[in-house]
C-alpha cells in the first residue's frame, strides 16, 4: 500500500527530522569520562565517501521495479517526474495495470498522467526556500554517483533549520527524509593545518547515533535501486539503444568488409 502522498508534509518532515536529530545528538553526546574501549567500540565509517559509487545497472529489471516503488513512496511527495507517465513505467518495467493502479498511481490520478508531485509550489517555496527540483533528468545532469552519495551522506546538524546537512551538497534545503530507514548519524570533523598556517575543519568519519529500520547494506541497496530508477527515467530507451548499437556496429563492420572487397574488385586491373 502506498505510503502517504507527501512522505509527510514538508514542514512536518523538517521539524520531525530536526527533533529526532537533536534528541539523538543530545542522547549520544559522549561523556567526558568515556573509556577508550567505549570510544573504540563506536561505529565509524565514511572516511572514503567521495569514492562511493552507485554501481547501478538499468538492465536490472527487478532493481528498476524496486526503485519505482521507492521513488513513488518516498520521493514523489516533493519531487516530480514531469516527462514520465505512469503507463510508460508499467510498460517498460513489466508492471501489470492492476498492480500499477493499486500500488503506484494515486487515487486522484490516471495511468496516462505525467508523474507530478502533490506539493503546491507556493508552500514548497515557503517551507524549503525553493521548490524541490523535478528529477526527470537529474541522473543525466549530475550523474548517478552524485545522487547516490547525496542520499547516503546526510548527517545531524543542529544549526540547520531541518536539523540535517549533507556532505555532497552542503547547506541543502532537503531534510533527511530517509533517516527512518538509514538511521541518524553525525559527522566527525578533524582540524587540519594548511601550508599557510590556517586551520580548517575537514570531515573525518560518520558515527551512528540511532539505527534505522534497515541495515547499512540494505539501505545502500535501497538507495542504489532508487538511483537506478532515476537513471532509467533520464533515458527510458537506453537499454534498447545500447542493444541496438551492437547490431549497428556489426553492420558497419560487415559493410566495411564488403566495401573493401568491392574496392579490390574495381582496382584489380589498375594494379
Amino acid at each position: 500500500m502506498r505510503k502517504t502522498a507527501l512522505i509527510a508534509v514538508a514542514v512536518l518532515l523538517g521539524s520531525t527530522v530536526a527533533a529526532q536529530a537533536k534528541a539523538a545528538s543530545e542522547e549520544a553526546a559522549p561523556a567526558p569520562a568515556a573509556s577508550p574501549a567505549a570510544a573504540a567500540a563506536a561505529e565509524a565509517f565514511g572516511s572514503n565517501w567521495e569514492s562511493w559509487r552507485s554501481g547501478n545497472s538499468v538492465a536490472d529489471l527487478a532493481s528498476l521495479q524496486r526503485g519505482a516503488r521507492n521513488f513513488l513512496n518516498y520521493c514523489n511527495g516533493c519531487h516530480s517526474l514531469k516527462y514520465m507517465r505512469y503507463s510508460r513505467i508499467a510498460q517498460d518495467l513489466q508492471i501489470s495495470p492492476e498492480l500499477l493502479q493499486k500500488f503506484l498511481v494515486p487515487a486522484t490520478r490516471k495511468p496516462t498522467d505525467y508523474i507530478q508531485t502533490a506539493m503546491p509550489e507556493a508552500q514548497a517555496a515557503a517551507w524549503f526556500g525553493k521548490q524541490p527540483p523535478d528529477l526527470s533528468l537529474m541522473a543525466r545532469e549530475r550523474g548517478t554517483d552524485y545522487i547516490y552519495r547525496f542520499l547516503t551522506t546526510f548527517y545531524v546538524d543542529p544549526t540547520r533549520q531541518t536539523g540535517a546537512n549533507n556532505l555532497q551538497l552542503p547547506t541543502t534545503a532537503m531534510p533527511d527524509v530517509l533517516s527512518e530507514l538509514g538511521g541518524v548519524k553525525r559527522a566527525v570533523f578533524k582540524t587540519v593545518t594548511q601550508s599557510d598556517g590556517t586551520k580548517e575543519q575537514v570531515f573525518d568519519h560518520f558515527e551512528m547515533l540511532a539505527s534505522g529500520s534497515l541495515t547499512r547494506e540494505q539501505y545502500n541497496g535501497f538507495v542504489r535501486d532508487t538511483v537506478n530508477f532515476l537513471d532509467y527515467v533520464g533515458e527510458p530507451a537506453q537499454v534498447h539503444r545500447r542493444a541496438l548499437g551492437v547490431w549497428v556496429v556489426l553492420f558497419l563492420l560487415v559493410f566495411t568488409w564488403l566495401a573493401y572487397l568491392l574496392k579490390k574488385e574495381y582496382w584489380k586491373d589498375v594494379h
